[in-house]
């Protein structure tokens, strides 16, 4: 007799009584029977052709659309995510649909003259075959899309496991998907780690963003059998601030990226690098601004941080903060969901936690630096690498000091958060492996390249 299958629950951040979705998990044997039923389909959907593909892609976008308000509200309610975060993941859900719609119709290779003799050489990229995308829970519409759109797009069929406390808006997603494209070329896999082990270990291109313990062991588990795999992780990102900046305008930046959707993102901001004389007044800037943040119900229009995903995760923060000078937050607030005041500490040590690890919350760390080339040599001593924010008025200033920052991302006077769907995203160290994510360097890592030598008969 086999033990029972654990049961996946999702509950809203902002009422943990209310619960979502309980189902029982499906296993690792369903696991690999959904990619095989995956890999039956894949041919068919290449040669179906770029037109029939495109028009499927469109199609999505143009649901996720229609569905705007439905899936805004999904997204609130099940990750509680605030209103306004959440209508503008959805409208860039639909523009990253819409943008690899085009992308089956794009150039797959390239022809070149032999060194010598009559004949050919081409190139071509072709698809993998089935791709495995692992997702968190904070963005449970725009990360599965700008992993599946372009490996759909490139003619992959797709199984997509979303984090358990994202499940139903997968799911929701998948709904509209599945109504566009063939049988088998788009799966929702609810599960776990057993679900997202067993994954990996039978698809043909595997694409996953969280913790970076976990990236690192789907890295592994992905070259140990010879095929890609990418891992966006974690990010202890910085915003460097120097003394020429707009201080008012820094600070309204950087505790958007604070304390935005409760910090819950991989680029938000959790070190804060004041140079030399930036340091007084951005202090109290920030503080203030910080104290200022509307915190609250996520369906409430005007709330800007809103709940943590559940209990532990808020323990997380009031646990960093404990022992530190405080300068703004650094207490659970009142109510039926797991919120925390955004958070600015100040004095801590080199060897804290809040240095080393990730703490997924609206929690930051204000740093003093002496010069450009101290705040860069404090940015740089983390083990991750995601994106740096640099704040100056000088853009010669900003330039000089930005090749030598080891991030994959750098933000100069904006916020550390915010996605370019149309470029490469990604970090390095600890932060992320392997090729970029989104824009053309997608459709690069869902294809494999095969060169081809076309030599005259007889």
């Amino acid at each position: 007799m086999t033990d029972a299958l654990p049961t996946l629950i999702s509950r809203n951040p902002a009422d943990p009584a209310d619960v979502l979705l309980r189902i029982p998990a499906p296993g690792a044997f369903a696991a690999v029977d959904t990619v095989e039923r995956a890999r039956v389909a894949q041919p068919g959907w290449l040669r179906a052709g770029a037109a029939a593909r495109s028009a499927a892609l469109g199609a999505v976008a143009t649901a996720v659309e229609a569905a705007a308000d439905e899936l805004a509200g999904l997204a609130v309610r099940e990750v509680g995510k605030p209103l306004s975060e959440a209508r503008a993941e959805v409208a860039r859900t639909a523009a990253i649909w819409r943008y690899y719609a085009q992308a089956p119709f794009a150039p797959t290779g390239s022809v070149h003259e032999t060194s010598a003799g009559a004949g050919l050489l081409l190139t071509r990229r072709r698809p993998h075959g089935v791709a495995a995308l692992i997702t968190p829970w904070n963005f449970p519409f725009a990360i599965p899309t700008w992993k599946a759109a372009p490996a759909l797009a490139a003619g992959n069929t797709v199984v997509l496991k979303p984090a358990p406390e994202a499940t139903a808006c997968a799911e929701r997603l998948g709904e509209i998907v599945r109504r566009a494209v063939p049988e088998g070329v788009f799966t929702v896999l609810p599960g776990g780690a057993t679900e997202g082990d067993a994954l990996v270990s039978a698809a043909d291109v595997v694409s996953f963003t969280g913790s970076t313990p976990v990236g690192r062991a789907v890295a592994r588990a992905a070259v140990a059998r010879g095929i890609p795999a990418q891992a966006e992780m974690g990010g202890l990102n910085a915003a460097v601030v120097l003394p020429d900046a707009d201080i008012e305008q820094a600070a309204h930046h950087i505790a958007a990226s604070i304390a935005g959707y409760a910090g819950q993102k991989c680029t938000a901001t959790s070190r804060v690098i004041a140079v030399g004389a930036a340091l007084e007044p951005l202090r109290e800037a920030l503080s203030e601004a910080l104290r200022s943040l509307p915190v609250g119900d996520p369906a409430d229009p005007a709330t800007v941080c809103g709940p943590l995903i559940h209990e532990g995760a808020r323990g997380g923060v009031l646990d960093a903060c404990r022992g530190l000078v405080t300068l703004a937050g650094g207490t659970a607030l009142d109510g039926r969901g797991w919120y925390a005041a955004p958070t600015l500490v100040e004095k801590v040590s080199p060897g804290h936690r809040l240095l080393r690890e990730e703490v997924f919350g609206p929690i930051a760390s204000l740093l003093p630096a002496d010069d450009l080339a101290h705040a860069v040599r404090i940015a740089n001593s983390v083990p991750y690498g995601l994106v740096t924010s640099v704040h100056t008025a000088d853009l010669n200033t900003a330039l000089h000091g930005l090749d030598r920052l080891d991030t994959g991302m750098i933000r100069v006077n904006a916020p550390s958060t915010g996605v370019d769907f149309h470029l490469p995203f990604g970090g390095s160290k600890a932060s992320g492996h392997g090729p970029r994510e989104q824009g053309t360097a997608a459709l690069e890592f869902y294809t494999s390249g095969r060169t081809y030598t076309l030599a005259p008969a007889g």
